[in-house]
C-alpha cells in the first residue's frame, strides 16, 4: 500500500485522539457549553454519550492503523461521519441555536481528518476494490 507507514500514524494519532475526546466528555459532559459560554446541558448524559460514541471511533480507527490493507470501510464510515458532523452542526448555528464558538467541534474532530482520511481511501481504493472481482476458485 502506498504511503502506509504514513497511514498507519494518522490513524493511530485518531485512534488515541478519539479515545481521549471520549474521556473528556465521560469525565466533564459540560465542557464544551462552559467553552461556548451556553446554558449548561441538563441531561449532561446526552454529551457524555456521544464522546462514547466518538471513543469506540478510536477502536475502529486502531483497527485500520493496525490492517491498513483492509480499513477501507471502517475509514470510509469514519470520513463519512466527520462530513456529516459539520454540516448537522453548521444547521444549528445557522438556525442560531448553537454559537459559532462551537465550531471548535469541527477543528479537531472533523476538518483536521479530512486530507489525511481522504488520502488513506484513495491508496486504499485499488486494494478495496479487487475484494469484489470474484478469484479463480470463487463462483
Amino acid at each position: 500500500m502506498k504511503r502506509r507507514a504514513f497511514h498507519r500514524a494518522v490513524f493511530l494519532l485518531a485512534a488515541v485522539y478519539n479515545l481521549l475526546w471520549g474521556l473528556l466528555a465521560a469525565v466533564d459532559p459540560q465542557w464544551l457549553f462552559r467553552f461556548a459560554d451556553m446554558p449548561p446541558l441538563n441531561q449532561p448524559a446526552l454529551f457524555a454519550c456521544l464522546g462514547m460514541v466518538i471513543g469506540v471511533y478510536g477502536l475502529l480507527y486502531a483497527e485500520v492503523a493496525r490492517r491498513p490493507e483492509h480499513g477501507f470501510a471502517l475509514a470510509a464510515v469514519g470520513l463519512l461521519g466527520k462530513v456529516l458532523g459539520p454540516i448537522g452542526l453548521a444547521g444549528l448555528i445557522l438556525r442560531g441555536e448553537w454559537p459559532p464558538a462551537t465550531l471548535v467541534l469541527c477543528l479537531t474532530n472533523d476538518f483536521i481528518w479530512w486530507v489525511p482520511f481522504s488520502l488513506y481511501l484513495w491508496d486504499a481504493w485499488p486494494g478495496y476494490r479487487r475484494t469484489f472481482v470474484p478469484g479463480p476458485h470463487e463462483g
